[in-house]
């Protein structure tokens, strides 16, 4: 366990934590005690507002909740995963009872049973009941908290949507009821299972046999990964694991790519503004919250708009940017580019300067404005 900690204290001091985390003991009745709980709302988190953001449960939150705050903070910065609430549970001394299941059938019994309620039961609707959690839910675990969380699947109506499996310590019987459940489920289901090569033998023994059974399911509401780490063990795969188990959990929430944009914008059937806004109610479908529109896709668009010479397309996407961003350059921006497209010089001049004192965005800067002005008026 030694080496584990290091891993994590070098993690928190690589990347430094912005959002402060909120400690505080919950009392519940189903366990007949107390749990230390972590949680961590994103940047800017404000309860007045309406976004709902992605519910993360960390159990063994004690050394797993960090590393799973980090890699969350460091996506979402960069767009590609939305913003989440992590929770973790401190379990360091009651994890033997609360991960207890019974020999017999390997379903929880006892305190395992205690704590399957405690979460479904206590802990997520006091997190819903105070903070701003859509219905899209992830479970992490690591060891044997990772053979825990699989008993949630097995719900008429599974309390998580994606589940992360670090190295689990695997009931006998999980391989063999999981390959008869993930066929029959009918919701988009995310699946991640790691190891590594110098995982614990028995451990890997285990977890092999389930990707086995995992991995020729035919659902397509079930979304299965699994990797092998090389160059790694028990503890150190938990640090490779999380980014790409992140990854595919939000494989369709992530900005327009080049690959996407050659392979589906460009070929789409319909106009490429109609392409953005089937990929925005589909991310909506699919995780159950809205995505504000980024301006990686903005770019995408209008570039496709201009390569396929649709001019209304880029007036609708113009309107957009205005909406989406009306304090930035970027509305400007795109409006001087229709106007431009559509031979109104004027006006796509005047557009141009009335976005030089507005903020600049990531990709849009009074420079390029300028750039544009000085361009028509020549």
């Amino acid at each position: 366990m030694k080496h584990f900690t290091l891993f994590t204290f070098v993690f928190l001091f690589t990347f430094p934590l912005v959002a402060q985390v909120i400690y505080e003991p919950f009392e519940s009745v189903k366990i007949d005690g107390s749990r230390d709980i972590k949680i961590q709302l994103p940047r800017n988190y404000d309860a007045e507002e309406e976004t709902l953001y992605p519910l993360v449960i960390v159990l063994d939150g004690d050394y797993l909740f960090e590393p799973v705050v980090g890699n969350t903070d460091y996506q979402s910065y960069w767009e590609d995963i939305p913003n989440c609430i992590v929770v973790g549970v401190n379990q360091r001394e009651t994890r033997d009872d609360d991960f207890f299941y019974a020999d017999e059938t390997n379903f929880p019994i006892a305190e395992g049973a205690d704590f399957f309620e405690f979460l479904g039961m206590e802990l997520i609707p006091y997190i819903e009941d105070n903070y701003m959690v859509s219905d899209f839910r992830i479970a992490v675990g690591h060891d044997m908290s990772a053979n825990f969380i699989n008993y949630y699947i097995f719900k008429d109506k599974p309390l998580f949507r994606a589940y992360v499996l670090l190295s689990p310590e695997l009931a006998p019987e999980i391989p063999t009821l999981m390959a008869q459940r993930a066929p029959l489920l009918e919701s988009n289901t995310f699946y991640y299972l790691a190891t590594a090569d110098d995982d614990v033998k028995g451990l890997k023994t285990d977890i092999l046999a389930l990707d086995s059974a995992l991995k020729g399911i035919d659902n397509e509401f079930f979304h299965y990964r699994f990797d092998d780490f090389e160059d790694a063990n028990h503890y150190s795969l938990v640090g490779l694991g999380i980014p790409k188990a992140l990854n595919q959990i939000f494989s369709f929430y992530k900005p327009i790519t080049k690959k996407e944009y050659k392979e589906k914008v460009l070929e789409y059937e319909g106009s490429p503004f109609e392409y953005l806004m089937k990929k925005y109610e589909d991310i909506e479908l699919f995780y159950g919250f809205e995505k504000k529109v980024v301006e990686n896709d903005l770019r995408a668009i209008a570039s496709a708009s201009k390569k396929k010479n649709d001019i209304e397309s880029l007036k609708a996407l113009s309107k957009l940017a205005r909406q989406e961003y009306p304090d930035s350059m970027i509305g400007a921006y795109y409006q001087g580019m229709f106007y431009e497209e559509d031979g109104n010089l004027k006006r796509a001049l005047n557009s141009y300067q009335s976005g030089l004192l507005l903020e600049e965005s990531d990709y849009i800067t009074k420079e390029m404005l300028l750039d544009k002005i000085y361009e028509l008026k020549d």
